[in-house]
């Protein structure tokens, strides 16, 4: 057969088989998915699992006002920090804050001057706003990296890394830092793997002279901590252990689909079982979505 003609012939069958793809394309219906998950019946709430939910929300709310009368740990940190460097581990919610904020007041009305330190920008922020309701916005600056607002004001609230920063800016420059109290809040970030050495410098190159308020409440080497502090900066420090329970209670709870609170624990500590309906119905999610994909 003639080239020519063979090729007519070829061109012939391919728009013959595109057309009829174009036919199957316009006729063809897409079968409907399947449900994405399965029908989920929760079940309802025994007499017993109600009485626990009742005792969950016992008690919150707003308490009575009654006169403030500091604990015994706080005074003795108040009175330490005078003549040297103090690490107070209390747990969360004793009030090592009113430790600070205490020796912060009596330096301003000395005229002298403080940081706050804090590892993360969001507890950086509310700390500024804190103090500048307390001590007058006037008084107080905040250094982050994404803000830089009154600078020079006697109190400075920033993260860590700044203040760190500031040391090493100090030691090229052969200036002071200008401030005579540090107070470096969550302290046990030291023993972070990736940012523990801004700590180790911030408290290394702080002169001697600047005295140090180092707050946590998951310091479980205090004592190790203290001795390390004092070799690298020749100064007395005092540990201030306020060991107990968190002062306000923490409680956990998990709120399904259907606004029904359902606690973790039992009145026994042990883990509420009715909550494991809900991580059963996940995972069967996870198994219909995975054959799906096959």
């Amino acid at each position: 057969m003639p080239r020519n003609r063979r090729d007519k012939k070829d061109r012939r069958n391919q728009n013959s088989r595109s057309k009829n793809r174009s036919m199957d394309e316009r006729s063809f219906k897409r079968r409907l998915a399947s449900e994405s998950s399965t029908h989920f019946v929760e079940k309802p709430q025994t007499l017993e699992q109600l009485k626990a939910v009742e005792k969950l929300l016992s008690g919150i709310g707003t308490p009575e006002i009654t006169p403030f009368k500091p604990d015994d740990f706080q005074l003795e940190a108040l009175a330490a920090i005078e003549t040297e460097d103090v690490l107070v581990t209390a747990p969360t919610g004793s009030g090592k804050t009113w430790i600070a904020r205490e020796e912060i007041r009596r330096l301003l009305e000395q005229g002298k001057r403080a940081w706050y330190t804090t590892p993360l920008k969001a507890l950086t922020n509310s700390k500024y706003t804190e103090f500048s309701q307390e001590f007058g916005a006037e008084n107080v600056g905040i250094l982050t990296g994404d803000r830089k607002e009154n600078w020079d004001a006697p109190l400075i609230v920033g993260t860590t890394e700044i203040y760190r920063n500031q040391l090493f800016d100090a030691l090229r420059s052969g200036e002071q830092v200008k401030t005579d109290f540090v107070i470096l809040d969550e302290a046990h970030y030291l023993a972070d793997d990736e940012r523990g050495h801004v700590w180790e410098e911030a408290i290394i190159l702080s002169p001697p002279r600047i005295r140090l308020l180092l707050l946590s409440a998951t310091i479980g080497n205090a004592e190790e901590f203290a001795r390390w502090i004092e070799d690298v900066r020749g100064s007395k420090v005092r540990i201030i252990d306020r060991a107990g329970s968190r002062p306000v209670e923490l409680r956990a709870a998990y709120l399904s689909e259907s606004l029904q609170l359902y606690p973790l624990f039992d009145s026994n500590g042990n883990f509420n079982r009715s909550v494991e309906q809900f991580s059963q119905r996940k995972r069967d999610n996870y198994q219909n979505y995975d054959r799906r994909r096959r």
